[in-house]
């Protein structure tokens, strides 16, 4: 599979249309959210699209999704961001609401010189054992038998991980703990393990540009990552017994069996039964104060008004960077939930 090219087009302006868009940025409302980067790169490109016919600009700080969760529960931005969700006693504690956004894909990315995108072939097994350093070189064996007409170096196996906590972790160790009793009872499903092997990267960011510039290494890392810089992403045989390419209708086929009549949104699309199943997928999640502060009303409300803008116009941008966006009965539900967040006095924030 050719991979999609994404490409920053400069716009020539003229000079008066320039100092208005600048005139109109520096009077623009100023939302501020932190956390995960799994969605970094779609909500950056909502933040651009939604800046001028919203009047909002997004600061958004991609720290890890354990970053996220602690920035909104101290207070310090509008909103905070985690691709792990939060239980309903964590929820009322801190008195969030959680909700979706979009939906997005854990793949594993290589670098290995002569190996070609998704031409590695992994099982789940294969996979958890490179984690657990029980396969230490790339022409082992068990990968040589996976993988016949592939040419495997002769290179030490170099795993890369995050460094920081992190929803994609959560994401992937739940994956691995759903396929190995050995992973379950050992590192487990966190946002932040004790990795057997490897070496640590901050940021989907950092776990990319690693593997990226070292050869040897295996990582993950969310597949809009992979797409825009271009990764080796592998195969990976799902629940079903197949092996799948992290592509789109995969990740749809994933998708289409979500069951959100769960507490909070939090759907679970890892390790689903299906034929064409992409086997790690997950939404990632907003958290929002449900009793902002007097001086973080407007925040409050111009940040659900810049969901409201995404749910209703963001879908071809989400599509484009391979994302999946909320089905429409969905982002109803959540708006529906806004009503739950307000101000000092009593009085709901949210309206249509």
């Amino acid at each position: 599979m050719q991979r999609r090219a994404f490409l920053l087009a400069a716009t020539a302006a003229t000079a008066g249309p320039l100092l208005a868009s600048r005139t109109a940025s520096a009077q623009a409302a100023q939302i501020t959210g932190a956390g995960a980067t799994f969605p970094r790169p779609v909500y950056e490109r909502w933040g651009q699209a939604a800046r001028e016919p919203l009047g909002i600009q997004l600061n958004y700080q991609s720290i890890g999704s354990g970053g996220g969760i602690n920035q909104i529960t101290n207070r310090t931005v509008d909103f905070g961001a985690s691709d792990a969700p939060l239980s309903t006693d964590q929820l009322r504690q801190a008195n969030l609401l959680q909700f979706p956004t979009v939906m997005g894909s854990v793949v594993p990315i290589v670098n290995l010189p002569g190996v070609q995108d998704n031409q590695l072939r992994l099982t789940p097994e294969v996979l958890v054992d490179l984690y657990l350093g029980r396969i230490t070189r790339w022409n082992d064996p068990k990968l040589a038998e996976l993988n016949r007409d592939v040419r495997l170096p002769n290179l030490p196996v170099a795993p890369v991980y995050r460094a920081d906590a992190s929803g994609t972790t959560f994401v992937f160790t739940t994956y691995l703990s759903r396929v190995s009793d050995a992973w379950k009872s050992g590192p487990g499903a966190a946002t932040s393990v004790q990795w057997p092997s490897g070496q640590g990267a901050r940021g989907n960011e950092g776990v990319s540009n690693t593997v990226r510039n070292t050869p040897g290494t295996i990582g993950y890392t969310e597949n809009a990552y992979a797409t825009v810089n271009r990764l080796v992403t592998t195969q990976l045989r799902n629940k079903s017994g197949n092996f799948i390419k992290p592509e789109m209708p995969a990740f749809l086929a994933a998708a289409n069996t979500a069951d959100w009549n769960t507490p909070n949104f939090a759907a679970d699309l890892v390790d689903l039964n299906g034929a064409d199943v992409w086997p790690i997928v997950s939404p990632t999640f907003i958290l929002l104060p449900t009793n902002p502060a007097a001086d973080k009303v407007d925040a409050s409300r111009n940040t659900m008004r810049f969901f409201d803008w995404a749910f209703k116009n963001g879908d071809d941008a989400a599509r484009r960077l391979e994302y999946i966006p909320l089905p429409d009965q969905v982002a109803d539900a959540v708006r529906t939930t806004w009503r739950d967040v307000k101000a000092p006095g009593g009085q709901q924030i949210w309206s249509a």
